[in-house]
């Protein structure tokens, strides 16, 4: 499978300066130390006719799927990257959290900070003294003692949606290896970045909005109608067994 075939099936929205794809779980932004597959070695294929290839505006992690904003040339590059730094961009996403909550919406306002160990390795971590951290949430449905669950990340911390789930609602979104444990029912976190909102001033605004992925119904909800069903899932080129 390659790289054009993954990523022409799958652009949300396209413009003379920005693409918005719609990225596949298990799929990592940079090339893995380990080797294996990952979006740097795809970006060529993004070119579509123009002359540089486009290059990621924002993060996201290897296991969260859906909209990922892409710049394709410097100049947009720079000007989109200050509209996230002014919090000028609007992100929703949609989660499963293990546990069922007592209320049904509110926000967490809940600082953080990286820590390191040896042992562990890197992590986020809820702190007084950390960088400011705002995530208002929805919750959209629960059965079995799982929460489908919508955030609204007003500012983009690394794993801010992870820890304010962990830290803030009391309950790890389900796969999270790094903040919860490994559930045999999922392959990955559970987290969907569902849609992607820029304005341009005078220019129309990019919106890009992915559907939900097949491993959120298969855990048994109802798909929202605002996020209908996605076709088959992209296969990712497996990363070699031994480096």
């Amino acid at each position: 499978m390659t790289g054009n075939y993954i990523f022409t099936q799958r652009i949300l929205f396209e413009d003379g300066e920005a693409l918005v794809i719609d990225k596949p779980a298990g799929l990592p932004l940079d090339r893995p130390r380990a080797g294996g597959a990952s979006l740097e070695i795809y970006l060529e294929d993004l070119r579509l006719g123009f002359q540089r290839s486009p290059q990621p505006v924002h993060r996201l992690d290897r296991d969260t799927s859906g909209c990922l904003l892409l710049a394709r040339n410097p100049k947009a590059l720079k000007r989109f990257s200050a509209a996230f730094e002014a919090r000028q961009v609007e992100k929703t996403y949609i989660g499963v959290v293990r546990g069922v909550l007592a209320e049904n919406s509110g926000t967490i306002e809940m600082a953080l900070s990286k820590i390191s160990s040896a042992e562990e390795g890197w992590r986020m971590i809820a702190a007084k003294k950390g960088k400011p951290a705002v995530t208002h949430w929805e919750k959209l449905a629960e059965h079995d003692g799982i929460t489908l669950v919508k955030f609204m990340p007003v500012t983009g911390r690394t794993h801010q949606i992870r820890i304010h789930a962990l830290a803030g609602l009391g309950h790890a979104l389900v796969g999270d290896p790094v903040y919860g444990k490994a559930d045999r029912r999922v392959t990955r976190t559970m987290l969907h970045a569902r849609s992607i909102r820029v304005e341009r001033g005078d220019k129309p605004e990019i919106y890009a909005v992915s559907r939900l992925p097949h491993d959120f119904a298969a855990l048994g909800f109802s798909v929202p109608e605002e996020a209908p069903e996605t076709e088959a899932p992209v296969e990712i080129p497996a990363e070699p067994e031994n480096g």
